[in-house]
């Protein structure tokens, strides 16, 4: 269980959010969950949270990535960024919730890709830019 290593503030039933974002892997680093806090892409029970706002067991906690937005409800504390097998078990994702991301993924997936998401042009499409720019 992520919580094996806990120190005072865990034992209290509390942890910061942004050291729960990150052991919960929603951030990469901490100082980027702190960003997305202050930027407001975060909130807790509905409000607007700073990053020292202290969560407990039981939080509903909204996280804003465009173009998905999550709803989560904290199921485990940890301060300690773990494996992932153990940050899925730190939340649980509303129903609601991963219904509309699935399906804003399934209308991104739809639609068609423009010739500046494929990257450089390989070397087939870069002769024949070459023969139409001679003619």
């Amino acid at each position: 269980m992520p919580d094996q290593r806990l120190d005072e503030k865990s034992e209290l039933g509390r942890v910061r959010l942004d050291k729960w974002l990150w052991a919960a892997r929603f951030f990469k680093t901490r100082s980027i969950a702190v960003e997305a806090i202050g930027g407001g892409k975060v909130d807790v029970n509905g409000e607007r949270a700073k990053r020292s706002k202290l969560l407990q067991v039981g939080d509903r906690v909204t996280v804003r990535q465009p173009p998905f937005e999550t709803d989560l409800i904290v199921r485990a504390l940890s301060e300690h960024r773990g494996p992932a097998a153990d940050a899925v078990r730190l939340y649980e994702e509303t129903s609601a919730s991963r219904a509309a991301r699935e399906k804003l993924a399934l209308q991104l997936r739809s639609l068609p890709q423009s010739d500046f998401e494929r990257g450089r042009p390989t070397k087939k499409d870069r002769r024949m830019l070459d023969r139409w720019r001679r003619r």
